[in-house]
């Protein structure tokens, strides 16, 4: 199963970071290029324990609906989102933050199984690795952004 880990360091406080990677309105900011938007469930606000959102999105040109719900919870230290239904066989993202001096590092570890066997397996290897990765790299730039500027009191 691929995995992939990201750490970004941001420059706020741990709560804040905390809270704003698991808003549902700053996830619909940092997913504009897919047009992502939550359609069921948790659809604004901060998502929580045992809540659960439904995403609509375009990948690869296809439209798309993924159901996640957040399994474990520890503000403002860890929360993991596990997929329930959709495209992949497994999907489960631990999101883990710790305060460093005067920074809070954010580090996401996205774990997941593609379906179709080999061929999800070649996939992987050519291009959805990367492509995931991509997707967490803008939304945790977007997560840096509002931080470190002020802007996460419009969200939160």
């Amino acid at each position: 199963m691929p995995i992939i880990t990201i750490e970004t360091r941001i420059k706020a406080p741990i709560e804040i970071c905390f809270d704003l990677s698991r808003s549902i309105d700053l996830h619909t900011i940092s997913t504009k290029q897919t047009g992502e938007q939550a359609v069921a469930g948790v659809t604004s606000g901060l998502i929580s324990i045992n809540e659960t959102v439904t995403w609509r999105a375009r990948h690869f040109g296809v439209w798309q609906h993924l159901t996640s719900k957040i399994t474990s919870y520890n503000r403002p230290y860890l929360f993991t989102d596990e997929m329930v239904n959709g495209p992949f066989k497994h999907f489960k993202h631990d999101h883990h933050f710790i305060c460093d001096c005067h920074e809070t590092v954010m580090t996401d570890v996205f774990n997941y199984k593609s379906p179709f066997g080999a061929l999800g397996r070649l996939a992987d290897k050519l291009f959805l690795k990367l492509y995931m990765s991509d997707l967490l790299i803008e939304r945790n730039s977007a997560i840096k952004y509002y931080a470190e500027s002020g802007k996460w009191k419009e969200l939160l």
